[in-house]
């Protein structure tokens, strides 16, 4: 029995350190933390996922960092890609053999002619440990290995397009929160401008210069201007809860954000659109996923192929018999035992037209996103460069309506304009503002779809120092 003892002894310690290690070492397939994700997807500077001080204005950078780190579908993906690693190690397990040890232990009664006869009451010990070690498949258990592999790689890429998701709904999300606080400041101004066209009109009624009308007018343009100012607030509002939502946080969680810096269009983008799909085609994570998955089905069908191969296997077993009534008995073996499949009710005919089909499907889905990255980068260099113009187009509305409304306030004060000049100068001031706010966040994220486009959305494509 010592012999099984010893065996007993190697095959708990080899479980034993199975259980407390990695001996494949396919915890490097994948990263070990959701945060450690991060640093491997996009580039994050700092430690990621530690918690802001509570009264720190949060960067755009941490405003993302915060988000994918609370966000479950970063989670989720993280989650599956370290499970897929783990299929890698299964995969590998069949390249080494199998060891098992049986152990029995039994009392057992019968008639036997011994000594007088009678019935016979004996102990009976067996034990036997046998070892199995594949050692020809026809290509089976690379294949097997190969689509595990691949697999890792498609949710890994598959982990670095959901980050790229969160990355830009979190930026898009802080970038519509200034948006509305900008337009909420901006109706501010138009309230203080009518306020004071108000009192422009009523100190010309008191001179004699004036109508009642023009009192009146003035003062529905107050009221439009302080409601467009509350429709502002409950939109500035709800940007809020939609930002909070982004980030993983209760709606009425009160977090500071430092403001963006001024910015200005810029042509950093503006250059051959035929170079940013090729260049997108080589770095969507989404379209790495899917030649990976290609990779993966073309394993699968070596992987179906070798099922219906023949098999060369190496065996070896010892066996102890102990009895409280006979002698102890002892059993070696040792052999190569081939397995031929001879018909499996065409199972393996199937299994091979079904993997083949398996790679024309990820082959046509493969394509398919090849053609949409395509498009995707096209409408969003397309969009970036309207913003770019319409930016600027924006900023000469603002300065012609300032312009504007500037000397139609003068010729009402001298008593030459009317009210009406004023006020609708007034309103397309007003207009003009709101337009140049909105474009400008417009261009802001048609800046961050083009780099999600183009695969390569991370902490160094967004503005990670704001203003104090």
């Amino acid at each position: 029995m010592k012999h099984l003892g010893l065996g007993f002894a190697l095959a708990f310690a080899a479980s034993t350190f199975a259980a407390a290690a990695d001996p494949f070492s396919t915890g490097a397939l994948a990263a070990k933390s959701a945060g450690d994700s991060l640093q491997r997807a996009l580039g994050q500077p700092a430690t990621p996922c530690q918690p802001p001080a509570p009264a720190q204005a949060l960067t755009l950078a941490e405003v993302v960092d915060l988000a994918l780190c609370n966000n479950p579908q970063t989670r989720e993906a993280w989650a599956n890609a370290r499970y897929q690693a783990a299929q890698v190690g299964v995969a590998q397990s069949a390249y080494l053999p199998s060891l098992n040890l049986a152990v029995s232990s039994s009392r057992n009664s019968g008639s036997a002619t011994l000594q007088g006869g009678g019935e016979q009451r004996y102990n009976q010990t067996q034990a036997s440990l046998s070892a199995d070690y594949l050692l020809y498949d026809f290509g089976g258990r690379a294949a097997d290995l190969e689509n595990a592999r691949q697999l890792v790689a498609a949710l890994n890429a598959t982990q670095d397009a959901s980050l790229q998701t969160v990355f830009l709904a979190a930026v898009q999300a802080d970038y519509q929160w200034f948006a509305a606080q900008a337009q909420v400041a901006a109706a501010g101004e138009s309230v203080h401008a009518a306020g004071e066209s108000l009192k422009a009109a009523i100190a010309r009624q008191q001179a004699g210069s004036a109508t009642p009308a023009d009192r009146l007018q003035a003062q529905t343009a107050l009221s439009q201007a302080r409601l467009s100012q509350i429709r502002a607030e409950n939109d500035a509002m709800n940007a809020r809860g939609n930002l909070d939502f982004a980030l993983g946080l209760p709606a009425d969680r009160a977090i500071r954000l430092a403001p963006p810096p001024e910015v200005s269009p810029d042509a950093r983008f503006e250059g051959d659109v035929a170079a940013l799909i090729a260049a997108a085609k080589r770095r969507r994570p989404d379209l790495a996923a899917a030649q990976a998955q290609l990779l993966a089905a073309k394993a699968g069908v070596a992987s179906a192929r070798a099922t219906g191969m023949p098999s060369i296997s190496l065996f070896a077993s010892r066996g102890d018999n102990h009895s409280s009534l006979f002698d102890p008995t002892q059993s070696n073996t040792l052999g190569v035992s081939v397995s031929v499949p001879l018909f499996s009710g065409f199972a393996n005919h199937y299994r091979l037209s079904a993997a083949k089909a398996q790679v024309e499907a990820r082959r046509a889905q493969r394509d398919a996103l090849s053609l949409q990255v395509g498009l995707d980068v096209w409408r969003a260099y397309q969009a970036l460069l309207t913003e770019n113009q319409a930016l600027r187009a924006a900023a000469d509305l603002v300065a012609a309506a300032d312009e504007s409304e500037k000397m139609a306030r003068g010729r009402y004060n001298a008593g030459v304009g009317t009210i009406v000049d004023l006020l609708n100068a007034q309103s397309a001031l007003a207009s003009a503002r709101g337009q140049q706010i909105q474009e400008l966040y417009n261009w802001r994220l048609a800046k961050v779809g083009l780099a999600q486009a183009m695969g390569q959305l991370d902490y160094a494509a967004i503005e990670t120092q704001r203003q104090p």
